[in-house]
Protein backbone atom coordinates (compact mmCIF):
# COMPACT_ATOMS: atom_id res chain seq x y z
CA UNK A 1 0.00 0.00 0.00
CA UNK A 2 1.35 3.16 -0.78
CA UNK A 3 0.46 5.23 2.01
CA UNK A 4 2.19 8.61 0.69
CA UNK A 5 0.51 8.60 -2.21
CA UNK A 6 -2.65 7.91 -0.58
CA UNK A 7 -2.69 10.37 1.98
CA UNK A 8 -1.84 12.87 -0.78
CA UNK A 9 -4.40 11.79 -3.03
CA UNK A 10 -6.56 12.68 -0.14
CA UNK A 11 -5.46 15.88 0.31
CA UNK A 12 -6.17 16.78 -3.28
CA UNK A 13 -9.93 16.10 -3.40
CA UNK A 14 -10.64 17.44 0.44
CA UNK A 15 -7.48 19.92 0.99
CA UNK A 16 -7.22 18.56 4.53
CA UNK A 17 -4.60 16.11 6.28
CA UNK A 18 -6.20 12.36 6.92
CA UNK A 19 -5.72 10.40 9.40
CA UNK A 20 -5.60 6.49 8.37
CA UNK A 21 -7.39 3.60 9.44
CA UNK A 22 -7.90 -0.07 7.91
CA UNK A 23 -9.28 -3.50 8.31
CA UNK A 24 -8.17 -6.50 7.18
CA UNK A 25 -10.46 -9.45 4.92
CA UNK A 26 -10.41 -12.95 6.22
CA UNK A 27 -10.06 -16.46 5.01
CA UNK A 28 -12.02 -19.32 7.06
CA UNK A 29 -9.97 -21.93 7.81
CA UNK A 30 -12.66 -24.60 8.87
CA UNK A 31 -16.47 -23.84 9.80
CA UNK A 32 -18.92 -22.99 6.47
CA UNK A 33 -22.14 -21.81 7.05
CA UNK A 34 -22.05 -22.94 10.81
CA UNK A 35 -22.24 -18.93 11.68
CA UNK A 36 -25.50 -18.67 11.43
CA UNK A 37 -26.82 -21.58 12.96
CA UNK A 38 -25.04 -20.25 16.47
CA UNK A 39 -21.93 -22.58 16.22
CA UNK A 40 -18.48 -22.50 15.67
CA UNK A 41 -15.77 -21.01 12.69
CA UNK A 42 -12.84 -21.01 12.84
CA UNK A 43 -11.31 -18.00 10.61
CA UNK A 44 -8.17 -15.86 10.40
CA UNK A 45 -7.38 -12.12 9.75
CA UNK A 46 -5.65 -11.32 6.55
CA UNK A 47 -3.29 -8.83 5.52
CA UNK A 48 -5.16 -8.27 2.77
CA UNK A 49 -7.15 -4.35 4.10
CA UNK A 50 -9.49 -1.72 3.18
CA UNK A 51 -7.67 1.49 3.82
CA UNK A 52 -9.67 5.04 5.10
CA UNK A 53 -8.61 8.18 4.78
CA UNK A 54 -10.76 10.38 7.11
CA UNK A 55 -10.61 13.93 8.27
CA UNK A 56 -13.68 16.07 9.95
CA UNK A 57 -15.94 18.04 8.56
CA UNK A 58 -17.67 20.92 10.33
CA UNK A 59 -21.24 19.68 9.26
CA UNK A 60 -23.18 16.80 9.60
CA UNK A 61 -22.51 15.09 6.30
CA UNK A 62 -20.34 12.62 5.10
CA UNK A 63 -18.78 12.88 1.36
CA UNK A 64 -16.96 9.41 0.57
CA UNK A 65 -15.03 8.82 -2.10
CA UNK A 66 -13.15 5.47 -3.50
CA UNK A 67 -10.72 5.31 -6.03
CA UNK A 68 -11.05 1.72 -6.73
CA UNK A 69 -13.85 2.48 -8.64
CA UNK A 70 -13.78 6.49 -9.31
CA UNK A 71 -16.98 7.15 -7.16
CA UNK A 72 -18.35 9.70 -5.28
CA UNK A 73 -21.10 9.27 -2.44
CA UNK A 74 -22.74 12.25 -0.24
CA UNK A 75 -25.56 12.73 2.34
CA UNK A 76 -26.50 13.87 5.52
CA UNK A 77 -26.67 11.88 8.33
CA UNK A 78 -29.18 14.11 9.73
CA UNK A 79 -31.76 12.41 7.11
CA UNK A 80 -31.89 8.90 5.32
CA UNK A 81 -29.64 8.75 2.58
CA UNK A 82 -31.40 6.69 -0.35
CA UNK A 83 -30.24 3.04 -0.48
CA UNK A 84 -28.78 1.81 -3.94
CA UNK A 85 -29.09 -1.79 -4.84
CA UNK A 86 -25.63 -3.32 -5.13
CA UNK A 87 -23.51 -0.22 -4.84
CA UNK A 88 -20.36 -0.44 -2.75
CA UNK A 89 -21.96 3.22 -0.76
CA UNK A 90 -24.67 0.81 0.72
CA UNK A 91 -22.28 -0.60 3.23
CA UNK A 92 -20.62 2.64 4.25
CA UNK A 93 -24.21 4.12 4.39
CA UNK A 94 -25.54 1.46 6.27
CA UNK A 95 -22.97 1.54 8.98
CA UNK A 96 -23.41 5.25 9.42
CA UNK A 97 -27.16 4.49 10.15
CA UNK A 98 -26.57 1.40 12.58
CA UNK A 99 -23.73 3.35 14.49
CA UNK A 100 -26.40 6.47 15.00
CA UNK A 101 -29.17 4.53 15.70
CA UNK A 102 -27.31 2.89 18.25
CA UNK A 103 -26.78 5.90 19.86
CA UNK A 104 -23.14 7.15 18.53
CA UNK A 105 -24.12 10.43 17.29
CA UNK A 106 -21.09 10.88 14.57
CA UNK A 107 -19.49 13.58 13.28
CA UNK A 108 -19.23 14.98 9.31
CA UNK A 109 -16.36 13.67 7.48
CA UNK A 110 -14.86 13.48 4.28
CA UNK A 111 -13.41 10.36 3.45
CA UNK A 112 -11.68 8.34 0.80
CA UNK A 113 -11.66 4.08 0.61
CA UNK A 114 -9.46 1.78 -1.25
CA UNK A 115 -9.63 -1.79 -1.02
CA UNK A 116 -7.22 -4.64 -1.68
CA UNK A 117 -9.53 -7.54 -0.59
CA UNK A 118 -10.03 -8.98 -3.92
CA UNK A 119 -14.42 -8.48 -4.66
CA UNK A 120 -16.31 -10.90 -4.48
CA UNK A 121 -13.49 -13.92 -3.95
CA UNK A 122 -15.46 -15.42 -0.37
CA UNK A 123 -12.41 -13.24 1.91
CA UNK A 124 -14.75 -10.59 3.36
CA UNK A 125 -14.52 -7.69 1.13
CA UNK A 126 -17.55 -6.56 2.54
CA UNK A 127 -17.10 -6.95 6.12
CA UNK A 128 -13.68 -5.51 5.81
CA UNK A 129 -15.11 -2.54 4.03
CA UNK A 130 -17.72 -2.17 6.80
CA UNK A 131 -15.50 -2.17 9.54
CA UNK A 132 -12.85 -0.24 8.37
CA UNK A 133 -15.20 2.24 7.64
CA UNK A 134 -16.96 2.08 11.20
CA UNK A 135 -13.80 2.24 12.98
CA UNK A 136 -12.91 5.14 11.19
CA UNK A 137 -16.04 6.72 11.09
CA UNK A 138 -15.88 6.21 15.46
CA UNK A 139 -12.57 7.47 15.87
CA UNK A 140 -13.17 10.75 13.60
CA UNK A 141 -15.86 11.31 16.26
CA UNK A 142 -13.89 11.23 19.41
CA UNK A 143 -16.06 7.52 20.18
CA UNK A 144 -14.19 3.71 20.55
CA UNK A 145 -15.74 0.34 20.70
CA UNK A 146 -15.32 -2.55 21.64
CA UNK A 147 -14.39 -4.78 18.61
CA UNK A 148 -17.08 -7.44 19.16
CA UNK A 149 -19.85 -4.43 19.20
CA UNK A 150 -17.99 -2.80 15.65
CA UNK A 151 -19.15 -6.28 14.56
CA UNK A 152 -22.00 -6.92 15.60
CA UNK A 153 -23.05 -3.20 14.41
CA UNK A 154 -21.28 -3.88 10.91
CA UNK A 155 -23.32 -7.41 10.64
CA UNK A 156 -26.43 -5.48 11.54
CA UNK A 157 -25.35 -3.06 8.76
CA UNK A 158 -25.17 -5.85 6.10
CA UNK A 159 -28.55 -7.70 7.49
CA UNK A 160 -30.64 -4.88 7.53
CA UNK A 161 -29.36 -2.15 4.97
CA UNK A 162 -27.24 -4.42 1.53
CA UNK A 163 -30.40 -7.31 3.09
CA UNK A 164 -27.50 -10.21 2.99
CA UNK A 165 -28.15 -12.43 5.94
CA UNK A 166 -24.63 -13.12 6.80
CA UNK A 167 -23.59 -14.29 10.08
CA UNK A 168 -20.91 -12.71 12.62
CA UNK A 169 -17.86 -14.46 11.63
CA UNK A 170 -16.53 -11.85 9.32
CA UNK A 171 -17.34 -8.80 10.81
CA UNK A 172 -15.82 -10.43 14.16
CA UNK A 173 -12.88 -11.69 12.43
CA UNK A 174 -12.06 -8.25 10.85
CA UNK A 175 -12.75 -6.44 13.86
CA UNK A 176 -11.18 -8.85 16.53
CA UNK A 177 -8.31 -10.89 14.59
CA UNK A 178 -4.70 -10.86 15.83
CA UNK A 179 -1.66 -11.63 13.75
CA UNK A 180 -0.04 -15.10 13.83
CA UNK A 181 -3.27 -16.47 14.50
CA UNK A 182 -6.50 -17.96 13.91
CA UNK A 183 -9.47 -16.99 16.29
CA UNK A 184 -11.96 -20.22 17.24
CA UNK A 185 -15.37 -18.66 18.05
CA UNK A 186 -18.43 -19.15 19.00
CA UNK A 187 -20.91 -17.68 17.22
CA UNK A 188 -23.68 -17.99 19.85
CA UNK A 189 -21.51 -16.02 22.60
CA UNK A 190 -19.01 -14.65 20.73
CA UNK A 191 -16.17 -15.88 22.86
CA UNK A 192 -13.40 -16.47 20.85
CA UNK A 193 -9.66 -17.65 21.82
CA UNK A 194 -6.75 -16.67 19.04
CA UNK A 195 -4.52 -19.87 18.31
CA UNK A 196 -1.67 -19.58 16.72
CA UNK A 197 -0.71 -20.96 13.42
CA UNK A 198 2.27 -22.55 12.90
CA UNK A 199 4.98 -20.38 11.94
CA UNK A 200 6.45 -22.14 8.66
CA UNK A 201 2.52 -22.38 6.89
CA UNK A 202 1.72 -19.73 4.92
CA UNK A 203 -1.87 -19.13 3.97
CA UNK A 204 -2.20 -19.59 0.62
CA UNK A 205 -5.92 -18.44 -1.29
CA UNK A 206 -6.55 -19.83 -5.04
CA UNK A 207 -9.06 -17.08 -6.74
CA UNK A 208 -11.29 -19.60 -8.93
CA UNK A 209 -12.21 -16.23 -10.94
CA UNK A 210 -15.94 -17.88 -11.22
CA UNK A 211 -18.50 -15.30 -9.92
CA UNK A 212 -22.20 -17.03 -9.43
CA UNK A 213 -24.69 -14.44 -9.40
CA UNK A 214 -26.78 -16.62 -7.79
CA UNK A 215 -24.67 -16.93 -5.26
CA UNK A 216 -26.87 -14.48 -2.45
CA UNK A 217 -30.15 -15.91 -3.22
CA UNK A 218 -28.97 -19.46 -2.65
CA UNK A 219 -27.11 -18.09 0.19
CA UNK A 220 -30.34 -17.15 1.91
CA UNK A 221 -32.16 -20.29 0.49
CA UNK A 222 -29.30 -22.46 2.58
CA UNK A 223 -30.13 -20.65 5.85
CA UNK A 224 -34.06 -21.13 5.00
CA UNK A 225 -33.04 -24.80 5.11
CA UNK A 226 -31.52 -24.92 7.89
CA UNK A 227 -34.21 -22.60 9.86
CA UNK A 228 -36.77 -25.74 8.72
CA UNK A 229 -34.70 -28.22 10.51
CA UNK A 230 -34.47 -26.57 13.04
CA UNK A 231 -38.25 -25.94 12.79
CA UNK A 232 -38.85 -29.66 12.69
CA UNK A 233 -36.18 -31.00 15.11
CA UNK A 234 -37.22 -28.13 17.94
CA UNK A 235 -40.64 -30.19 17.85
CA UNK A 236 -38.94 -33.62 18.92
CA UNK A 237 -35.76 -32.27 21.02
CA UNK A 238 -35.75 -30.31 24.16
CA UNK A 239 -33.59 -26.99 23.94
CA UNK A 240 -32.69 -26.95 20.00
CA UNK A 241 -32.48 -23.42 19.01
CA UNK A 242 -30.14 -23.67 16.62
CA UNK A 243 -28.52 -26.57 14.55
CA UNK A 244 -25.55 -25.91 17.17
CA UNK A 245 -27.66 -27.86 19.79
CA UNK A 246 -28.43 -31.19 17.53
CA UNK A 247 -25.89 -34.09 17.57
CA UNK A 248 -25.43 -36.06 14.84
CA UNK A 249 -27.18 -39.16 16.90
CA UNK A 250 -30.18 -37.09 17.42
CA UNK A 251 -30.14 -35.77 13.17
CA UNK A 252 -30.02 -39.46 12.44
CA UNK A 253 -32.56 -40.97 14.56
CA UNK A 254 -35.01 -37.73 13.29
CA UNK A 255 -33.80 -38.08 9.85
CA UNK A 256 -37.42 -39.52 8.55
CA UNK A 257 -38.84 -36.50 9.99
CA UNK A 258 -36.92 -34.29 7.30
CA UNK A 259 -37.04 -33.43 3.86
CA UNK A 260 -33.91 -34.79 2.26
CA UNK A 261 -32.69 -31.81 1.48
CA UNK A 262 -33.23 -30.44 4.44
CA UNK A 263 -31.23 -33.75 6.30
CA UNK A 264 -28.29 -33.26 4.13
CA UNK A 265 -27.98 -29.08 4.95
CA UNK A 266 -28.41 -30.06 8.39
CA UNK A 267 -25.88 -33.09 8.60
CA UNK A 268 -23.72 -30.54 6.77
CA UNK A 269 -23.43 -27.99 9.69
CA UNK A 270 -23.55 -30.49 12.61
CA UNK A 271 -20.56 -32.45 11.65
CA UNK A 272 -18.74 -29.07 10.29
CA UNK A 273 -19.10 -27.78 13.78
CA UNK A 274 -17.68 -31.10 15.41
CA UNK A 275 -14.85 -30.75 12.47
CA UNK A 276 -13.92 -26.91 13.97
CA UNK A 277 -13.42 -28.14 17.25
CA UNK A 278 -11.67 -30.95 15.96
CA UNK A 279 -9.04 -28.72 14.01
CA UNK A 280 -8.26 -26.09 16.63
CA UNK A 281 -7.41 -28.89 19.15
CA UNK A 282 -5.23 -30.46 16.46
CA UNK A 283 -3.18 -26.73 15.79
CA UNK A 284 -3.36 -26.57 19.53
CA UNK A 285 -1.39 -30.07 19.52
CA UNK A 286 0.42 -29.20 16.40
CA UNK A 287 -1.51 -32.46 14.46
CA UNK A 288 -1.41 -30.79 11.12
CA UNK A 289 -2.10 -34.20 9.81
CA UNK A 290 -5.48 -34.53 11.89
CA UNK A 291 -6.50 -30.67 10.20
CA UNK A 292 -5.74 -31.76 6.88
CA UNK A 293 -7.67 -34.93 7.16
CA UNK A 294 -10.61 -32.21 8.70
CA UNK A 295 -10.64 -29.96 5.88
CA UNK A 296 -10.63 -32.67 2.77
CA UNK A 297 -14.14 -33.92 4.74
CA UNK A 298 -15.07 -30.21 4.99
CA UNK A 299 -14.69 -30.27 1.26
CA UNK A 300 -17.05 -32.98 0.32
CA UNK A 301 -19.55 -32.32 3.03
CA UNK A 302 -19.55 -28.53 1.19
CA UNK A 303 -20.03 -30.14 -2.33
CA UNK A 304 -22.33 -33.28 -1.10
CA UNK A 305 -24.49 -32.13 1.32
CA UNK A 306 -24.78 -28.34 1.31
CA UNK A 307 -23.82 -28.09 -2.50
CA UNK A 308 -22.42 -25.16 -2.66
CA UNK A 309 -19.42 -25.69 -4.75
CA UNK A 310 -18.36 -25.95 -7.97
CA UNK A 311 -16.66 -27.97 -10.74
CA UNK A 312 -13.79 -25.06 -10.65
CA UNK A 313 -13.26 -25.32 -6.81
CA UNK A 314 -13.49 -29.31 -6.90
CA UNK A 315 -10.43 -29.05 -9.40
CA UNK A 316 -8.22 -26.52 -7.14
CA UNK A 317 -8.60 -28.61 -4.04
CA UNK A 318 -7.86 -32.07 -6.43
CA UNK A 319 -4.61 -30.19 -7.42
CA UNK A 320 -3.75 -28.90 -4.13
CA UNK A 321 -4.11 -32.43 -2.27
CA UNK A 322 -1.93 -33.59 -4.39
CA UNK A 323 0.98 -31.05 -4.35
CA UNK A 324 3.97 -31.71 -1.92
CA UNK A 325 3.90 -29.22 1.36
CA UNK A 326 0.28 -29.03 1.51
CA UNK A 327 -1.49 -29.72 4.95
CA UNK A 328 -5.06 -28.78 3.89
CA UNK A 329 -7.13 -27.39 1.31
CA UNK A 330 -10.51 -26.78 1.06
CA UNK A 331 -13.20 -24.50 -0.60
CA UNK A 332 -13.69 -21.53 1.60
CA UNK A 333 -16.36 -18.81 2.13
CA UNK A 334 -20.32 -19.23 0.93
CA UNK A 335 -19.26 -20.53 -2.30
CA UNK A 336 -20.53 -21.08 -5.81
CA UNK A 337 -17.13 -20.28 -7.12
CA UNK A 338 -14.89 -17.84 -5.33
CA UNK A 339 -11.70 -19.04 -3.72
CA UNK A 340 -9.76 -22.22 -1.92
CA UNK A 341 -7.74 -21.98 1.49
CA UNK A 342 -4.83 -24.07 1.61
CA UNK A 343 -2.50 -24.59 4.33
CA UNK A 344 1.16 -24.44 2.69
CA UNK A 345 4.67 -24.84 4.17
CA UNK A 346 7.31 -21.77 3.13
CA UNK A 347 9.36 -23.88 1.58
CA UNK A 348 6.70 -25.31 -0.98
CA UNK A 349 5.30 -22.01 -1.50
CA UNK A 350 6.40 -20.77 -4.94
CA UNK A 351 6.18 -24.31 -6.33
CA UNK A 352 2.65 -24.65 -5.52
CA UNK A 353 1.71 -21.02 -7.11
CA UNK A 354 3.06 -22.32 -10.11
CA UNK A 355 1.43 -25.53 -10.76
CA UNK A 356 -1.81 -24.67 -9.63
CA UNK A 357 -1.79 -21.31 -11.68
CA UNK A 358 -0.52 -23.31 -14.73
CA UNK A 359 -2.72 -26.59 -14.29
CA UNK A 360 -5.40 -24.87 -13.29
CA UNK A 361 -5.27 -22.52 -16.44
CA UNK A 362 -4.54 -25.23 -19.03
CA UNK A 363 -7.37 -27.51 -17.78
CA UNK A 364 -10.24 -24.28 -17.19
CA UNK A 365 -9.10 -21.65 -19.26
CA UNK A 366 -8.93 -19.49 -16.32
CA UNK A 367 -5.59 -17.81 -15.25
CA UNK A 368 -6.52 -17.68 -10.96
CA UNK A 369 -5.17 -15.03 -9.24
CA UNK A 370 -2.75 -16.44 -5.91
CA UNK A 371 -2.81 -14.57 -2.71
CA UNK A 372 -0.29 -15.62 -0.07
CA UNK A 373 -1.35 -14.08 3.02
CA UNK A 374 -0.58 -14.61 7.02
CA UNK A 375 -2.61 -13.82 9.94
CA UNK A 376 -2.94 -10.22 10.45
CA UNK A 377 -4.22 -7.77 13.18
CA UNK A 378 -7.98 -6.66 13.49
CA UNK A 379 -9.08 -3.29 12.47
CA UNK A 380 -7.19 -0.08 13.87
CA UNK A 381 -5.52 2.93 12.81
CA UNK A 382 -2.34 2.68 10.47
CA UNK A 383 0.85 3.11 12.25
CA UNK A 384 1.37 6.65 10.46
CA UNK A 385 4.84 6.90 12.04
CA UNK A 386 6.02 4.16 10.36
CA UNK A 387 6.05 6.02 6.63
CA UNK A 388 7.20 9.40 5.50
CA UNK A 389 5.36 11.60 3.52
Amino acid sequence: MDIPGFKSEFRKIYSSDPRIFRAPGRVNIIGEHTDYNEGFVFPAAIDLFTWVAIAPRQDRRLVVRTDNLDESVEFSLDSPAPMRARHWSTYVVGVARVLEEAGLRLRGASLLIRGEVPIGAGVSSSASLEVAAGFALLANSGLSIDCKKLAVHSQRAENEYVGAHVGIMDQLCSSCGLGGCALLLDCRTLEFRALPLPDNIRLVICNSMVKRELSKSAYNTRREECEEGVRILAQRIPGVRALRDVTIEQLELYRSALPEVVYRRCRHVVTEDDRVLTSAEAVETGRLDVLQKAMAESHRSLRDDFEVSCPELDLLVQLAVSAPGVHGARMTGAGFGGCTINLVHNDFVAPFRATISSEYERRTGLKPDIYVCNAADGAGPFDQNSVSD
